[in-house]
Order: C-alpha cells, then sequence, then structure tokens
C-alpha cells in the first residue's frame, strides 16, 4: 500500500520537473544556436548577423552548399609548401 505524500515534497518535486529541461539547455545555448546557423546555411546561407557571427566563428558543416560557406572555406585554407631538398 502507498504512503501519503508530503504536500511540499510534490510542490517540490513538481518544481524541479519544471526546471529540469531549462537547466539541463542552460549551458548549450550557444552550441544550439550554431547548429541553427548550420542548418540555415544548408538552406542557402546565414539569415541574421548572429548566425554569420557563430559561423565564422566555428566554420560551416563540410559539404555544405552556400555561397557564405564556400567563400568561408577559401578564406582560411593554408597550404603548406614542400620543402625543396638538396640532393646528396
Amino acid at each position: 500500500m502507498l504512503k501519503p505524500v508530503n504536500g511540499m515534497a510534490v510542490i517540490g518535486l513538481v518544481a524541479m520537473a519544471a526546471l529540469a529541461p531549462s537547466c539541463a539547455t542552460a549551458g548549450l545555448g550557444e552550441a544550439g544556436e550554431l547548429e541553427h546557423a548550420r542548418a540555415n546555411a544548408r538552406a542557402g546561407g546565414p539569415t541574421n548577423a548572429r548566425d554569420a557571427e557563430l559561423l565564422n566563428r566555428y566554420g560551416c558543416l563540410s559539404g555544405t552548399d552556400s555561397a557564405f560557406c564556400e567563400r568561408q572555406s577559401r578564406r582560411h585554407h593554408h597550404h603548406r609548401h614542400h620543402r625543396r631538398h638538396q640532393p646528396d
């Protein structure tokens, strides 16, 4: 048989359940924004300045067919020059 539950315990449990999703995602706000910006880039390009800022900072996903991402990838490639060795 179940025991009666204290009213304050029920209120605390309900409050914890309500706050859990917001507490869990509080540290993931920028990660969520980044994924949203990358999705916008896959759909044709950043739609606002915040998306462009995040894509400049963290980059687009490889294979994203967007003029913005293509310009960004060309700008960040650093080609290493091969050393020429003198013959022995």
